[in-house]
């Protein structure tokens, strides 16, 4: 068997929010590459780091996801430019589509323009309150106590448990609760 000399090309240096294989492999296990909807349904099964009880899909930060050449790209808009949950988010992504047998993904960071709480669904606002926490609403203001109902609510502070959330509490029940910001 004859050895060739390793090569002393060093590395390219990573690129922050991209993830990049390159093996000399297809772009998938198996060789069949799945159709985007499925690709769409294995990402709406990954949770949020920080909201486990909404998806990444329903939060709205997968902005689009395409096959280019042989490599599947995903791209995708933090809640904000500087969440910290970002890096975990880019993780949670690519071991759950490598789990899926996809060889050569790129995950693409877009900030333009900026994600905004419209982009959520309407599964995922449901899936917050039942979760304990007040969807975003234009007015500025939870509607209502996400764990009694009630109207009666006053705001505690301006900042919740993570940046995007504020804190309230329910007049009635007397339990705190977030509210997740307008953006």
């Amino acid at each position: 068997m004859v050895r060739s000399a390793p090569s002393t090309r060093p590395a390219p240096a990573p690129v922050p929010g991209v993830v990049r294989d390159r093996s000399p492999r297809g772009p998938v296990r198996g060789g069949k590459k799945p159709s985007l909807e499925t690709v769409w349904a294995w990402l709406s099964a990954i949770p949020d780091p920080e909201i486990p009880a909404i998806s990444l899909t329903d939060l709205g930060i997968i902005r689009d996801v395409q096959w280019q050449d042989q490599t599947l790209v995903v791209t995708i808009t933090p809640t904000y430019s500087g969440c910290p949950a970002t890096s975990i988010i880019n993780l949670d992504i690519e071991m759950a589509l490598r789990d899926h047998g996809i060889e050569n993904l790129s995950l693409q960071r877009q900030l333009s323009p900026p994600w905004t709480t419209d982009w959520m669904t309407d599964t995922g606002r449901a899936k917050l309150e039942a979760y304990g926490i007040a969807p975003p609403r234009p007015a500025g203001g939870p509607q209502h106590c996400p764990h009694c109902k009630s109207q009666a609510v006053e705001r505690i502070s301006q900042f919740g448990s993570t940046p995007c959330k504020a804190q309230w509490r329910c007049q009635d029940c007397l339990e705190p609760f977030d509210y997740f910001k307008c953006i």
